[in-house]
């Protein structure tokens, strides 16, 4: 996305992410200056421990390897590897295309506290997931792939990865700093057609006028994305997190273009919310099932791109908004 993102290396937008889908726990909400709308304190000292200060034993490494695969996913246990057994990932991102910095940085979705939330009751399913449904929730939506094993060496490492990143986190303590950057619901619906016009102006640079991204080596040669692709084959399927606009918006305004900060961001909030609604508006893989998810239908986010709904609000406002009438039906007729 535009000249400054040309620092990115292989953490865009993932949907822009965009999975979404891929937060742990919902948008964090910073307060914000009434008259500027930006950020009106930075939230408390954000601190990640040193993964390098570990010694070279069994958990050092272990923690290590989580770590490894989640910034080089594609070259781990991506679709290209030479074990065909090790193909397990769908698509040739990287978890960080979402957790930027491998899930350190803060408000780019990162994995700081996390293991501290688990088990957690998770409307998406219905019942109390542990920390290994969440990862398998990743892998099977934002990487289009399979389910790790549960107790094998990929989600024990991926487990302990996010138990070192929650160091001295008490549990159900909140993690200032995470998710990305919560914005107000538009007035109006997102509007793809703007959207296009600011993906061109913003994003294209990098990800793609076609967003298909760009490779770092060849296709076939397992070494994923610089920047990876936002829509088509290689990118989230539908049932990822960053296919819901609000999730896409908040973490586009918070970090995109990259190098660009939760606390100066470039793009307007109306910006991030149109060009979050034409990227989600492109063809990608399609996930079975998800009429399934969300069993008390009371229970789904507002946004959520697919059917069926507790109300009778379209599909197209769901996808797009305005969210405002359908938060609060009693104070609206504005149905279509």
């Amino acid at each position: 996305m535009g000249t400054a993102a040309k620092a990115m290396t292989g953490v865009a937008v993932f949907a822009a992410g965009v999975a979404v889908a891929m937060a742990l726990r919902p948008d964090a909400q910073v307060s914000k200056d009434a008259d500027t709308g930006q950020p009106a304190a930075t939230p408390a000292a954000w601190s990640v421990p040193d993964i390098d200060a570990l010694p070279d034993d069994p958990w050092g490494r272990t923690v290590r390897h989580g770590r490894d695969l989640i910034a080089q996913t594609a070259a781990a246990i991506g679709p290209e590897v030479a074990d065909p057994a090790r193909r397990l990932s769908g698509n040739n991102l990287n978890c960080q295309s979402c957790h930027l910095q491998a899930g350190t940085q803060q408000f780019g979705l990162p994995l700081v506290g996390v293991f501290a939330d688990f088990p957690q009751y998770r409307g998406r399913s219905g019942r109390v997931n542990t920390i290994e449904d969440r990862v398998n929730g990743c892998m099977t939506r934002s990487m289009n792939g399979k389910a790790l094993p549960e107790g094998g060496k990929d989600m024990v490492a991926i487990v302990a990865y996010l138990k070192f990143l929650s160091s001295g986190r008490p549990v159900g303590a909140p993690t200032e700093g995470r998710g990305s950057v919560k914005l107000a619901d538009l007035a109006r619906a997102a509007d793809p057609v703007r959207g296009k016009a600011v993906y061109a102006q913003h994003c294209a640079v990098c990800h793609g006028s076609d967003g298909a991204g760009q490779r770092a080596g060849k296709a076939g040669d397992a070494k994923g994305y610089t920047y990876p692709p936002l829509w088509g084959a290689d990118s989230y399927n539908n049932g990822a997190g960053m296919g819901r606009v609000t999730t896409a918006a908040g973490f586009i305004r918070s970090n995109m273009p990259l190098g660009t900060g939760w606390q100066a961001p470039v793009l307007s909030e109306e910006q991030a919310f149109d060009v979050a609604a034409y990227i989600n508006s492109q063809p990608r893989p399609q996930r079975a099932g998800l009429e399934r998810d969300y069993p008390r239908l009371e229970e789904k986010p507002v946004d959520a791109p697919y059917g069926p709904y507790a109300d009778d609000f379209s599909s197209e406002q769901h996808r797009f908004g305005p969210f405002g009438p359908m938060r609060n039906p009693a104070k609206s007729s504005a149905k279509p």
